[in-house]
């Protein structure tokens, strides 16, 4: 993915995962939720694919979506940044 930095290339972010949306190359995201804890998104998503308040179970269920998908799961930390990837992709 490429790396966009400050707050003039937030919009060719937001068009880079937009276009990946819906698509095979579409990841599945582990990410903080206001409401339940932590969600699974798939990239240019709004609405959360999964939902439960146990982070380990988002990881769980991100990892089943992409190695089903052929993609690959993304885990993020409380802050939002990057800790994990697992890529399922055929190589």
């Amino acid at each position: 993915m490429p790396q966009y930095k400050g707050k003039d290339n937030h919009d060719e972010r937001d068009q880079y995962f937009k276009d990946r949306a819906g698509t095979d190359e579409a990841r599945f995201h582990v990410v903080p939720h206001d409401e339940e804890g932590w969600a699974v998104k798939a990239e240019g998503e709004e609405k959360p694919e999964y939902t439960t308040d146990s982070k380990s179970q988002a990881v769980k269920e991100a990892k089943r979506m992409a190695e089903e998908a052929g993609t690959m799961a993304i885990i993020h930390d409380d802050d939002g940044k990057i800790e994990e990837q697992h890529n399922y992709q055929e190589q």
